[in-house]
């Protein structure tokens, strides 16, 4: 074989060698698995819908904003786990119902309805709608899917009362009442013992108004009761009338439900503020869990629902002291607001000595103790 065709021949052998070793490569690369396609991720669960049904508005600066701040902080500690929703201004009665029933076609799935007149509408809707949660404000009707919770607030009202019974100068204190129901009842008579405590000589003015928010009318008690001789008012309705009308008459009161101290803050006292937001995170939480439960929840001054803060720098030291004393009295159990021996203010016992009142006890409150004037009116 010539030089030239030995080396033709060892071209087409390499060139060989080469197709083969390609083909050869293909075959594996054929044979080797698919990568796997990427997974699509995990749809985003929704988030509960949460309902709030209040009886005034956001504004009030009481009763409903307190609400509403509760409301927005479990949106701040939830996130996008809930959305929440509110309806103002709902009156008590058949709207409420008509309220109710429509933010559950909405989709809602928890509702928090705001004040005790409610409780009927929320009874009805709950029966229809079992896989909704209802949670009723001061009530107390409860089914499966009926719960209710409520803040000690007679706690603070006694922590103001302490202050009343050393800032009055005329032993006259008024309040301004809603309706004349035990959770009001509760707090006058509180007011007033707390008053007493370190002021046997004080005496109660009540005047009612029929409404949970109406600042005219709530001016109107106000200046009636100034008129009568008390120089220091609180109240349980939602607006800061009182609190106004008692600085423009150079008179002290007290916030309620809200600070209120930068309405009127030569009249300022200090304020009965609730923390709702507490009681909100825990609710939204048992949902959330799957661990709520049909249940009574009644949270004091221990809990921190009911706070009384930003007393008036005014106050003197040892009045401060004398509250803060008995704020830690409630906290630890040694100091409750309606101890016997009690009576009320037409001298028949309402508790024994040294029982102390339980929650069925506090539930039937409709007297007024003794140093309240007046009778008790009849009906809401």
């Amino acid at each position: 074989m010539t030089s030239r065709s030995m080396t033709r021949h060892l071209a087409l052998a390499a060139l060989l060698g080469a197709a083969t070793l390609v083909a050869c490569t293909k075959q594996e690369e054929s044979k080797k698995p698919e990568a796997p396609a990427t997974a699509a991720p995990a749809p985003k669960p929704e988030p509960l819908k949460v309902a709030f049904v209040y009886v005034g508005p956001v504004g009030d600066a009481g009763w409903t904003f307190a609400h509403d701040l509760g409301r927005k902080y479990v949106e701040a500690k939830f996130g996008d786990k809930i959305k929440t929703t509110f309806v103002e201004k709902v009156p008590e009665g058949p709207d409420a119902e008509r309220v109710i029933r429509d933010l559950v076609a909405q989709g809602n799935k928890v509702i928090f309805a705001t004040s005790f007149g409610f409780g009927d509408a929320m009874e009805k809707v709950a029966k229809d709608f079992p896989d909704v949660y209802f949670e009723h404000a001061t009530g107390y009707k409860m089914a499966p899917n009926l719960r209710v919770y409520e803040g000690r607030f007679y706690e603070d009202a006694y922590l103001a009362g302490i202050i009343a019974g050393e800032m009055t100068k005329t032993n006259i204190i008024g309040f301004v009442g809603s309706f004349p129901i035990p959770e009001v009842l509760r707090n006058i008579n509180a007011f007033t013992l707390g008053a007493q405590s370190v002021n046997p000589k004080v005496k109660t003015k009540v005047v009612w108004v029929s409404s949970w928010f109406d600042p005219p009318k709530e001016t109107e008690a106000a200046q009636s009761l100034i008129n009568q001789g008390a120089d220091v008012l609180l109240q349980n309705t939602d607006s800061t009338a009182v609190l106004q009308a008692a600085e423009k008459n150079g008179k002290y009161a007290f916030g309620w439900d809200s600070d209120m101290s930068a309405f009127a803050p030569k009249a300022h006292l200090g304020s009965c503020r609730l923390n709702w937001g507490l009681y909100y995170a825990k609710a939204i939480g048992d949902v959330l869990n799957k661990t709520w439960k049909s249940e009574a929840t009644k949270w004091g001054v221990k809990e921190g629902l009911p706070e009384f803060v930003s007393i008036a720098t005014f106050v003197p030291d040892s009045t401060k002291k004398k509250v803060e004393d008995a704020r830690e009295g409630m906290k630890t159990g040694t100091v409750a607001v309606f101890k016997g021996p009690l009576v009320d203010n037409t001298g028949k016992e309402v508790l024994a000595k040294g029982a102390v009142a339980d929650d069925k006890w506090n539930g039937a409150i409709n007297f007024y103790v003794k140093g309240v004037d007046g009778k008790v009116p009849s009906g809401k």
